[in-house]
């Protein structure tokens, strides 16, 4: 459901928690928040896991050095520290699957993006272990991410939250085929207003170095649809980009500056025009 009427007013924030995210507060009304960039598996954790998951293979790869330039635009930046492999902060906190009939990791994910374990057997969190994550790395980032579009909307009157993630091109545990290079996603147009979608849509159909599509696979995961709420003038828009976009896909995993300086110029250009972006234009 979309983010309640009452977490929209304005409230006293919440103390910062460097030790889950960091969050640098800017002066516009954007929040950029990229909620699987962390690789940090607590020690505690990490006998439990195979030993590829250590790798933290599915994280969504270097979109904090990606995205640093919104900090210069005006925007607000929140980032966690944790792996998802921790929690996955783009998960309801209830476990509801985000694609119903298809594949989908878990709140606590069990399986790689490939389907294959991540735990050694019989090592798999359980309910109690579940719900004590939640309330150690996903709830702090989620009351710091409400509390900043709360100020940022009472700032400035409404608030856009652009959802950073990417994702391997090709994975089929999780979807057929190969991916365009961008997938826009709006909830099925139910997250903003048709005019920041549409204005979105437009900074990459100037181009034709990426492919992209709106609401195609990734529709928006639950920070998009849990906080998108346009008539209550909270507007969310998801991205997930693939890796081939600006990265090396196979292991390790390593920084493209080529790509990545072909890219930015286009990512850049979608960061401002949401920031320019006003209800009524």
């Amino acid at each position: 459901q979309p983010l309640p009427a009452r977490l929209l007013r304005r409230r006293r924030d919440p103390p910062m928690n460097p030790d889950i995210y960091t969050l640098q507060r800017g002066h516009r009304p954007l929040l950029v928040s990229l909620p699987h960039v962390g690789t940090l598996i607590p020690e505690a954790l990490r006998a439990r896991f195979v030993e590829r998951a250590l790798l933290t293979e599915d994280t969504d790869w270097f979109l904090d050095r990606l995205y640093a330039f919104v900090t210069g635009l005006g925007a607000s930046l929140i980032v966690p520290r944790h792996s998802r492999f921790v929690v996955d902060l783009n998960r309801p906190s209830d476990n509801r699957p985000m694609y119903a009939g298809a594949n989908n990791t878990e709140l606590c994910p069990t399986r790689f993006f490939t389907g294959d374990p991540v735990y050694r057997d019989g090592m798999a969190p359980d309910d109690g272990e579940i719900v004590q994550r939640v309330a150690t790395y996903w709830q702090p980032y989620h009351d710091a991410l409400a509390a900043e579009l709360a100020r940022l909307k009472s700032e400035h009157g409404h608030a856009v939250l652009f959802d950073g993630h990417s994702i391997k091109s090709e994975l089929p545990w999780l979807f057929e085929g190969r991916l365009p290079h961008m997938n826009l996603g709006t909830a099925g147009g139910t997250s903003c207003a048709a005019s920041l979608s549409a204005r979105v849509v437009e900074v990459f159909a100037a181009q034709s170095r990426f492919s992209h599509v709106l609401n195609g696979r990734f529709k928006g995961g639950h920070i998009t649809r849990h906080y998108g709420a346009p008539s209550a003038g909270i507007h969310a828009v998801q991205l997930e980009m693939t890796w081939s976009a600006y990265m090396d896909e196979q292991p390790p995993f390593r920084w493209h500056a080529g790509k990545a300086a072909e890219v930015t110029p286009v990512l850049r250009a979608m960061v401002q025009a949401m920031v320019d972006w006003t209800p009524d234009a």
